[in-house]
């Protein structure tokens, strides 16, 4: 039996992953709504199907227009069964190189935009008790690498904003899944990337190699983005989808040496992370 078909809203699908998803879902009977930064845009994408392909012009970090433009859709293409908030880019350099002004920026997008979409989409999804909330992440959200210091720390933001709501919503049959992509096939790495300028040569031996390999490896990645839309649409007609769906095989393996560092901490300072804790000897004291 074929699963029924489904209105999505994804936004960020002029390029990469996003329109990968978008046109995944299409090919599979769904209605997408997708939203973009620019006119041509929006013509390119609903060229895409003359009935199920909707553009909506949005800026993710105009708080007041995602409200607007979400209430907009749900009233003239119907209920948003499931959300992916896809819209972000790359920040790459030092920490101690990188503008507060471009972190800032940074989390605009990639944190405040995604919770922007996400806010917006849930009143709707809640009277309703169905939905599906994707966002995505990365796995330097799940695993921190240098040089990409501001981007991680947008994307373990949030991590743990969409953990906390999928614990906060699931009693009203919503689901939660944040996406982590290893290296895919896009333009992350390209013209999309921000990249801070250089001026500490302290950090050169660390540095030029890592942006010098990221440049030389965009557009060669192992993800493939068609094959990443596929496996999100399996999840989407899952009853009980993860709360983590990890993309790529050097995004597992990162990840998983990431969460063995963690637990080594874990190990090798338990004694004193127990210390800490009040005892019977305190009130003697």
């Amino acid at each position: 039996m074929t699963p029924p078909s489904k209105t999505v809203l994804i936004t960020g699908v002029s390029s990469g992953l996003g329109r990968a998803f978008a046109t995944t879902a299409l090919d599979a009977g769904h209605t997408v709504v997708g939203t973009v930064r620019k006119d041509a845009d929006a013509t390119a994408f609903t060229a895409l199907h003359q009935e199920r392909a909707h553009a909506r012009i949005l800026d993710v970090t105009d708080d007041d227009a995602v409200i607007t433009t979400i209430a907009e859709i749900e009233k003239t293409v119907g209920s948003i069964d499931v959300l992916i908030a896809n819209a972000g880019y790359g920040l790459e350099g030092t920490f101690e190189e990188t503008p507060l002004a471009d972190l800032r920026a940074q989390f605009d997008v990639n944190v405040f935009g995604a919770a922007a979409t996400v806010q917006a989409v849930l009143p709707f999804m809640r009277a309703r008790r169905r939905g599906h909330v994707l966002a995505v992440t990365s796995m330097g959200g799940l695993a921190s690498f240098p040089g990409v210091s501001g981007y991680c720390g947008s994307k373990y933001a949030l991590e743990g904003i969409l953990e906390a709501i999928g614990k906060e919503v699931a009693g009203f049959g919503i689901h939660v899944t944040a996406i982590e992509p290893g290296s895919f096939r896009t333009d992350w790495a390209g013209r999309s990337m921000v990249r801070a300028p250089r001026s500490i040569p302290d950090y050169d031996d660390l540095f030029e190699p890592i942006r010098a390999a990221r440049q030389a490896a965009s557009g060669n990645q192992l993800g493939i983005p068609t094959k990443a839309a596929t496996a999100l649409l399996r999840i989407l007609d899952t009853p009980n989808p993860p709360a983590h769906l990890v993309l790529g095989s050097d995004a597992l393996r990162l990840v998983r040496a990431g969460r063995a560092a963690v637990e080594s901490d874990l190990d090798t300072w338990e004694d004193l992370t127990l210390s800490t804790d009040h005892t019977p000897a305190d009130e003697a004291s």
